[in-house]
């Protein structure tokens, strides 16, 4: 247990100083007190990514965001009635307050179950051909290529088995056998790996047709030559608490038009704006997707992710979006695998 301490914050905190301290711990949440300890509200690792797509800048006091009203409990409730209400309420955190609402500790649900296991399959999608690489993949599936010490794929792995995944899927055409050879039934790693073999291209969600088993639990699939710095724990528990089929993770992306921008209205000038940049969400190549929704996707046919997203719109599913916030780059040209070395270290080391 963490010294509760060390995630107290002041309302007049900013939200980018906050976050530093959620990275830096292992509870992904901030208490938000007054100088008497007393609690005024808490932030979560959820609450920034719901400022994030409001447009709350980082740059705003966390109460902006804050969480006014927190669940709490006291200190005479025994661990089963804890247990109990944070199963109930599907709470991952308690703040534990004495007589006059000042904060004793955080109690995590993780220590009341002795679990960290996370069971949910991981789809790894390593089975395109990395053309746009051109000599860097002519003998080598990009997944396998390094960046910094490790293959892209491995980082990967090592990133979803750091918070608690064991369960791994992962997708293979090009070059399969040099993947397959490298990383096995994922023994080395203490995990689980199987193969979806692709015949042909199958897109980025033809893949998952492939799948034999049946699932109860959500399915995570990523984009194999992404690198990140997502929390894949918090993105799984951001879907179950937003009661979706499936989730897409999104990054924020800005261009600045090199221009004047001229407003009309017919022959008229209304207004000028110089040279504005226009802010964007864009598909992070990474989802969390509800095992039912896998019978959408076409056996064994070219099927791409946005086009299943598209589908269950359509039919009104409840669909919802996981701003990534933290590092991310899609390793695509070679200008992109450049820039992903020579930030390994500051990022992965």
């Amino acid at each position: 247990m963490i010294p509760v301490e060390e995630i107290f914050i002041s309302p007049e905190q900013s939200i980018f100083e906050v976050l530093q301290i959620i990275d830096r711990g292992t509870v992904q949440i901030a208490l938000v007190v007054d100088e008497e300890r007393r609690l005024l509200g808490t932030v979560t690792d959820g609450d920034v990514r719901r400022g994030i797509l409001r447009g709350v800048r980082v740059e705003a006091p966390v109460s902006e965001i804050m969480n006014r009203q927190p669940r709490t409990a006291t200190t005479d409730m025994d661990r089963e009635t804890l247990l109990s209400i944070m199963n109930y309420l599907k709470l991952r955190q308690f703040p534990i307050l004495d007589g006059d609402g000042k904060v004793i500790k955080l109690q995590l649900l993780d220590d009341l179950m002795h679990t960290h296991h996370r069971d949910n399959w991981v789809v790894l999608m390593a089975g395109g051909l990395g053309s746009r690489l051109g000599e860097l993949t002519k003998d080598m599936p990009k997944p396998l290529l390094r960046v910094g010490t490790k293959p892209i794929l491995e980082i990967i792995l090592e990133n979803f088995i750091s918070s608690g995944f064991h369960k791994f899927y992962i997708s293979v055409n090009y070059k399969a056998e040099m993947l397959q050879d490298y990383f096995g039934n994922g023994s080395r790693w203490g995990v689980t790996i199987r193969y979806i073999h692709e015949k042909k291209r199958l897109g980025t969600a033809g893949a998952l047709s492939l799948i034999e088993e049946e699932h109860e639990k959500p399915i995570v699939v990523m984009n194999g030559d992404l690198l990140t710095k997502v929390n894949f724990g918090n993105l799984v528990d951001f879907h179950i608490d937003t009661s979706t089929k499936a989730t897409m993770c999104v990054r924020e992306y800005e261009f600045q038009v090199p221009y004047g921008v001229v407003q009309t209205e017919g022959h008229r000038l209304c207004a000028l704006q110089e040279k504005p940049t226009q802010r964007f969400f864009i598909n992070g190549g990474i989802y969390v997707i509800d095992p039912s929704i896998l019978a959408y996707i076409p056996r064994d046919s070219y099927y791409d992710m946005t086009t299943l997203f598209d589908q269950l719109m359509q039919r009104h599913e409840q669909t919802s979006v996981f701003p990534i916030r933290e590092y991310w780059i899609d390793i695509g040209r070679t200008d992109d695998f450049e820039k992903a070395n020579s930030e390994f270290l500051e990022v992965f080391g």
